[in-house]
């Protein structure tokens, strides 16, 4: 076998982000492979473009044909499956309100077609279990791919109201104490919404955003995550977006958000190596509990955990090398490097 330098780097596995819209100026939807190439360049080895409300029912159509397309073959092969985030949110929180084409009546004639393109290649369903009508939804979502993983998303959820769904298989929040909201119980009391909910399920991951700035998630915030949900169940996510719109004025010198039209927080600018930089300083951990984060914990929640986010005898050959700073300096996938 071919034996490798490692020239004092830290060796891992390559970066699983499971939620990431787009970037180096692509969106999945359009140019998955291209985009690809710009994570997969970041030590992100596997990504799971993810498909957002924006989306009406054919361009979701025509984006899952694409993206089904590259698949495996070029920067395509570092395309891991895709991340549904919706399209059954509750449309009074997350991004592009207005341009939310999921709003309405949850409709059969509206989602089989989704699904069924979708089969098996889909690994997370982010919904909002408030949404009346949900239950043939995720039915007919379980019926086709069985192994998926419903998330909690974009909600106001109550405890009650997500651990009646446990039996579909929920066991994920998308992007803790972002787009989450909740129902007032008391004059003068905080009730318990979907955050709430995730610290109380020993066994649900919590996807957390680390910015910069810690804009996403506070600081005191990612530190209160962690004492609650452990290493173990911590997701590190990109949440990238290839929006080209400007930041607000007091955010307008930071490279690493994204915001909508109407000036909501969109996403962000993000790489993986960027996020454990940053997971690493806020949440004062080690290297090798970052890649737990960021690899080991990613792949489990999508059920790839048998190939890939850690380094061992019969896994895929993604593997990365990099620095203390966590600068990628190499990156192979399949056994291949990436030039």
């Amino acid at each position: 076998a071919e034996i490798c330098d490692a020239k004092g780097l830290y060796v891992g596995p390559g970066f699983v982000d499971i939620h990431n819209h787009g970037g180096g100026g692509y969106y999945f939807y359009e140019n998955p492979e291209g985009a690809a190439a710009h994570f997969l360049a970041h030590g992100e080895t596997t990504v799971l473009p993810t498909l957002y409300t924006n989306l009406d029912k054919k361009a979701m159509l025509d984006a899952i044909k694409l993206i089904k397309s590259c698949m495996g073959k070029g920067a395509g092969r570092a395309i891991g499956g895709i991340y549904m985030e919706g399209p059954y949110m509750n449309p009074k929180y997350g991004a592009m309100p207005e341009r939310n084409k999921w709003c309405g009546e949850i409709r059969a004639d509206m989602y089989e077609d989704v699904v069924d393109a979708l089969g098996t290649v889909v690994k997370v369903w982010a919904i909002a279990p408030e949404r009346e009508g949900l239950i043939p939804f995720l039915k007919k979502a379980k019926a086709v791919n069985p192994s998926v993983m419903f998330s909690v998303a974009h909600s106001e959820a109550t405890p009650a109201q997500i651990n009646a769904l446990k039996p579909y298989g929920i066991g994920n929040q998308t992007h803790c104490m972002d787009a989450t909201g909740r129902v007032e119980t008391a004059s003068g009391t905080r009730s318990c919404g979907p955050d709430e909910a995730c610290f109380l399920d020993k066994d649900m991951y919590a996807e957390v955003i680390c910015d910069s700035l810690a804009v996403h998630v506070h600081a005191d915030m990612m530190q209160l995550i962690l004492a609650v949900k452990g290493k173990d169940k911590i997701v590190l996510i990109t949440d990238a977006d290839a929006s080209a719109l400007p930041n607000p004025p007091q955010f307008a010198h930071v490279k690493d958000l994204s915001y909508d039209y109407g000036g909501n927080l969109c996403g962000s600018k993000l790489t993986s190596d960027a996020t454990v930089r940053n997971a690493m300083k806020y949440m004062n951990i080690s290297i090798s509990d970052a890649f737990l984060m960021a690899a080991r914990n990613p792949a489990r929640v999508i059920g790839m955990d048998k190939e890939i986010g850690t380094l061992a005898v019969g896994k895929r050959a993604n593997i990365i090398f990099v620095d203390d700073a966590i600068n990628v300096d190499r990156v192979m996938i399949d056994g291949e490097f990436v030039k």
